[in-house]
């Protein structure tokens, strides 16, 4: 059996995707996913660069075909080329539990527990008392988890300190109202410099939050060592680090306490099983970042079903509920958490024909925000 073609679809949906369709010989499909939003276009010549490299070479050999997309041009991979692997590499894995008859989870470990507890995307973040009514929706739902960003990017401008006072508020009046049992996660964007991001950490202590979200700045993860050493709240990392290089200072240094692997934008499942099983030996959970559609949430599914350090799961749309054409059959869910399948591969279903009738994302950029003296600033 043998690679025959390599296939793209960038569609426009309640926000942007790109789904990559690898198949073989006999007509076998493996679909997979990319996780660079924005940069659609970009991953799609990527993608149609590494087909070259595919066409004609066993889809059994997932290690091999990883390496050569990631050093063939000599330069290492960098963000682009890193979401065009993970997307291939992830159509190769369902490829494979298909061929072989398995799920993907039996393929790398085999279930290590029944379900997996998620956390959802909660709205309200610029006002407790709204933000409280969508945490009550979610947890009469089932969903143990609470959710939501950091406070003051609902408009064009952003202000770190007032953001970081309204986003204390808002953290003391969810734990106030619902009291210890509830885990609860808040999303920092990246959008705070570490001044500012202490202040709020430090500040956080006192409700327990699970973890709080990229308090930093990605570019540098060593950034992280100075945050680390002067609060106590659990940390979370890495949605837009690639690659398990990406990985290695916060590992090797445990700078954070949950590593945010992106299995769209990481290297695919080839690469996110090495920085799943390095931060298990550092005693760091995994809590995969999955904001994207059904094939993240189902490759994120497999990777925590079959990991013994897996905290949480992502789980910004519940399956099923979003792509139903595109996807007929989406990754078991029922009450927050996601559930094993028997089926081969990714155990979901896609539908070439349903998604080439959706438009492709348009050219643009993430939202855009600036401070008060007009100077930009992360989204």
């Amino acid at each position: 059996m043998k690679i025959a073609r390599v296939d793209t679809y960038p569609i426009m949906a309640w926000r942007p995707h790109l789904f990559v369709a690898v198949t073989t010989d006999d007509g076998t499909v493996g679909i997979g996913e990319s996780g660079l939003t924005w940069q659609e276009r970009a991953v799609v010549a990527c993608v149609e660069r590494f087909a070259d490299l595919l066409v004609g070479e066993d889809p059994m050999r997932t290690e091999h075909l990883w390496q050569l997309m990631a050093r063939a041009s000599f330069f290492p991979a960098d963000l682009v080329n890193s979401a065009a692997i993970s997307a291939i590499d992830l159509a190769l894995w369902d490829l494979k539990g298909k061929i072989v008859g398995q799920p993907v989870s039996n393929l790398i470990g085999g279930l290590v527990r029944e379900r997996m507890q998620c956390y959802p995307h909660n709205e309200g973040e610029d006002d407790p008392g709204l933000l409280i009514e969508d945490i009550e929706r979610t947890v009469a739902d089932g969903w143990r988890f609470a959710r939501w960003g950091l406070s003051g990017t609902g408009g064009n401008h952003f202000d770190p300190a007032d953001a970081v006072r309204s986003s204390i508020r808002a953290i003391e009046a969810v734990r106030s109202h619902f009291g210890p049992e509830l885990e609860l996660c808040v999303d920092v964007h990246t959008r705070l410099d570490p001044p500012d991001a202490l202040t709020y950490c430090r500040a956080a202590e006192d409700v327990r939050p699970y973890f709080i979200e990229d308090a930093l700045r990605s570019e540098r993860p060593e950034s992280y060592r100075r945050l680390r050493e002067r609060t106590g709240v659990p940390l979370a990392a890495g949605e837009q680090w690639h690659g398990k290089w990406g990985f290695a200072a916060a590992i090797e240094e445990e700078l954070i306490d949950y590593a945010r692997i992106d299995l769209c934008l990481v290297g695919g499942m080839t690469e996110a099983l090495k920085i799943a099983r390095w931060a298990e030996t550092h005693h760091i959970q995994i809590a995969p970042h999955n904001p994207l559609g059904p094939v993240s949430s189902a490759a994120g599914a497999h990777l925590t079903l079959a990991s013994a350090n897996a905290g949480v799961l992502e789980m910004a749309r519940e399956p099923g509920s979003t792509l139903e054409d595109v996807f007929p059959q989406q990754t078991p869910f029922g009450r927050g958490h996601a559930l094993p399948t028997d089926q081969p591969g990714w155990g979901i279903a896609f539908n070439a024909e349903a998604a080439s009738k959706y438009p492709e994302p348009p050219t643009g950029f993430a939202p855009m925000l600036t401070q008060r003296d007009g100077s930009f600033t992360n989204w």
